[in-house]
Order: structure tokens, then C-alpha cells, then sequence
């Protein structure tokens, strides 16, 4: 059985190339550009990926949706471009592709990277995510953001790390804040959901109490605590957004 990687990708040459190194080994790759300005395309034309295009961006659900809808071998496995396989994720990926029978989904630990050292708690490890799967057995949930796959089946858990460069400095820290509070207020919005000022403050406070200290957030030092910041401010600016109903336009890659 074969396996197909799909990434959908917008000006990611900073990052595009080790993610495709890591996956070298499928059968194919297919990068969905999502209207790229930079040398993404070029990128992944250079690493052998298949290149397609779809720049009527309508969120990272549907999105996925239309990448794994050009995938043509029985197992899907789905990277971001800021994601790396380790040696002992692939050779787990590839002793599935050999077996006979077992679960038709598997997840994995990531760990994620946050401007400068990778995170042990904080929520963020272990931090289980399931990306391979049999095509015809999942989809993608058709969220703007935050989506996920939905799979027909039983899951399964693969040995190695998949490791996620999601923060590389503070700069990038606040226009994630920033754009994924946007699309996540935006969902809710077109959910009918509502907010209040206190609302706000409220789930602010508790998910910096939730990551700081229940999720210990403290054992990861200083990171600890600006990891535990950032998400408290991510929510609070998504009940603000939902409070004033107003989102803007960043809730893209």
C-alpha cells in the first residue's frame, strides 16, 4: 500500500523544504499553495511534490479537505509546513504501510517548539495529534480553524515524535495570536454564539490558570510562562472579537 503526504502551504520557503525532507520516503506529495508570493511552489517543485493550487481560501478545513481530495494512495498521512517527522516517526509510518490489518487511523505525540526550546508541559506535551489514516476511512472536519480529523474507524498511536516548529519568535507569537483568535471568533460568530466584556476577562484568566499551573506550566521556567500568556491572551482577544462582533481578514496561514 502507498502512502500519500498533503500540505496545504502559503509563503512557507522559510520552513516548506525540511518539512518535505522529512517525508521523502512516500510515494507522493502534494502541496496545496493557497497563493503564495515567495519561492513555496519552487520549493516544493525541487523536492519532487506534486503542486496544485487553490487560492479561494475558505479556512483550514476545507482546505485540507480539497488537498486530501488529490491524494490517490490508500494511506493519507497530513504534515503542516512548519512539521518535521523524526527517523523513528517514519520508520513507525513505513512499518504500517508493511503490516497487514490494524487500526485504519493512527495518531501521534507532537511536541511543539516555542521561541527558542521545545515545551515538556504546559499542555503542549504530550500533544496527541492523529494524522495518518486510510483515505477512504477520514475526512476533515470542515472548521475555519482548529479542525480535525474525523475518522471511520479505530485509532491507533505510533511510536517517534512529530515535532512542531509553531512559535520561532515572539513576533510570530503575536500574529498567531492575533489570527487565529480572528478565525476562531469568526467560527463562533457564524455559530450564533455571543460574549460579554466579562466573558472575556473570565476565560482569559482560567486558561492562563489552566496552563500555568494545572497543566504546569511552571516546570517549563520562563517559556512556561510566556506559552501560558499567549494562550490566555489568544482567548481573551477571541471573546473580545466575539464581544464587539468584528473579525477581521487574518485569520489566513
Amino acid at each position: 500500500m502507498g502512502l500519500s503526504v498533503i500540505i496545504i502551504a502559503l509563503d512557507e520557503e522559510q520552513r516548506l523544504g525540511d518539512c518535505l525532507a522529512s517525508v521523502s520516503f512516500a510515494d507522493e506529495v502534494i502541496v496545496l499553495d493557497s497563493g503564495s508570493t515567495d519561492a513555496t511552489r519552487d520549493i516544493a517543485a525541487a523536492h519532487g511534490a506534486r503542486v496544485e493550487d487553490a487560492a479561494d481560501w475558505r479556512g483550514y478545513g476545507v482546505q485540507k479537505n480539497r488537498a486530501l481530495d488529490l491524494a490517490t494512495q490508500d494511506w493519507v498521512f497530513s504534515i503542516d509546513a512548519d512539521e518535521r517527522l523524526t527517523p523513528e516517526l517514519a520508520q513507525s509510518i513505513r512499518q504500517v504501510m508493511s503490516a497487514v490489518g490494524g487500526p485504519d487511523c493512527y495518531e501521534m505525540s507532537r511536541s511543539n517548539y516555542f521561541c527558542g526550546r521545545f515545551l515538556r508541559y504546559s499542555g503542549a506535551s504530550p500533544d496527541y495529534v492523529l494524522r495518518l489514516f486510510r483515505r477512504e476511512k477520514a475526512r476533515f472536519s470542515d472548521d475555519l480553524v482548529h479542525e480535525r480529523v474525523v475518522c471511520d474507524g479505530p485509532v491507533g498511536r505510533l511510536e517517534g515524535k512529530l515535532l512542531h516548529y509553531s512559535f520561532r519568535d515572539f513576533s510570530e507569537v503575536l500574529k498567531k495570536v492575533d489570527g487565529y483568535s480572528t478565525a476562531s471568533a469568526r467560527q463562533a460568530l457564524e455559530a450564533g454564539k455571543t460574549a460579554t466584556f466579562g466573558k472575556a476577562v473570565a476565560r482569559g484568566l482560567w486558561t492562563f490558570l489552566r496552563t500555568y499551573i494545572l497543566r504546569r506550566g511552571f516546570l517549563d521556567g520562563a517559556h512556561g510562562f510566556a506559552w501560558a500568556v499567549s494562550q490566555a491572551e489568544g482567548t481573551y482577544y477571541r471573546y473580545l472579537k466575539i464581544w464587539r462582533g468584528s473579525t477581521g481578514a487574518g485569520d489566513r496561514q
